[in-house]
């Protein structure tokens, strides 16, 4: 283990002692409470009558159109009644975000492993919050997901694939993962192409061969991201509407985890 990343863990623990002496142990719940809230949180309960939300992630190398994707689709489940929120990772404005910012502007370097470790915290500092929102029944669209991370850290050639899908392991798995396939041509046209420290050709083939590598046919739809803003926006607002009627009444499964995976084995035979 590098200094770095012992002086990380050292920082985390410290951080995690701050944490408790601002905030006072919760009073114990009594039996009837811990039983509901554990239904809850593992999935088996809704937090609204109506179901719970869906899980929605929007994939792709970079330039694909996935921000703009996010933004439109969100309003378009709006629209159509349908309670949603976006959430964008990295998250940049948290403590962990803002090193990871200064990393992919190049202005900070940081080992292989420590910013792979770093981009997973800075997904679970957040989970707690997108969990509650999908058991009150509202539905989520990530812009990039735990399958960036491994895609892009797998991809640098330094890090076993097994490895880099460990940190991620338990995340709440999507009901729907649109990977947007923009061809590396049209890539290139796009504004800003090149700024920032992963936005080279030849690794952003390295990136999508991992994603299409990793995929689950359970639950991702390759979008062809060479069609017009309309075009694409118009699919995965179908295979949206779709997902999130379908996710009201299922469990939130477990990414990665042998345990869901048996579980969604199961519902589809």
């Amino acid at each position: 283990m590098s200094l770095y990343v012992r002086k990380l863990s050292s920082y985390f623990v410290i951080k995690l002692g701050q944490l408790s002496a601002v905030h006072p142990k919760p009073k114990a719940l009594s039996t009837s409470t811990r039983a509901e809230k554990s239904s809850k949180m593992n999935g088996n309960g809704n937090g609204s009558l109506g179901g719970r939300g869906a899980l929605i992630v929007l994939e792709g190398c970079d330039k694909a159109g996935k921000s703009t994707q996010c933004r439109l689709l969100v309003e378009a489940l709006k629209k159509a009644g349908k309670p949603c929120h976006l959430y964008a990772f990295p998250d940049r404005t948290t403590e962990i975000g803002k090193v990871i910012d200064e990393y992919l502007r190049c202005t900070k370097n940081l080992s292989d492993e420590a910013i792979h470790l770093l981009f997973s915290t800075n997904r679970w500092e957040v989970m707690p919050k997108i969990r509650e929102l999908l058991l009150n029944g509202e539905s989520v669209v990530l812009d990039r997901y735990a399958f960036s991370g491994v895609a892009f850290s797998a991809a640098k050639g330094t890090l076993d694939l097994a490895w880099c899908m460990g940190p991620d392991v338990g995340l709440p798995q999507p009901d729907l993962v649109c990977f947007l396939n923009l061809s590396k041509e049209a890539a290139s046209k796009r504004g800003d192409f090149g700024r920032e420290r992963y936005e080279k050709t030849e690794f952003q083939d390295k990136v999508k061969s991992i994603f299409l590598k990793i995929q689950d046919p359970a639950y991702w739809k390759i979008i062809d991201a060479d069609r017009t803003k309309e075009e694409v926006q118009s699919e995965l607002f179908q295979l949206s509407i779709a997902a999130v009627d379908t996710s009201e009444n299922k469990p939130i499964l477990k990414l990665w985890d042998s345990k869901s995976k048996k579980k969604e084995a199961e519902a589809h035979a």
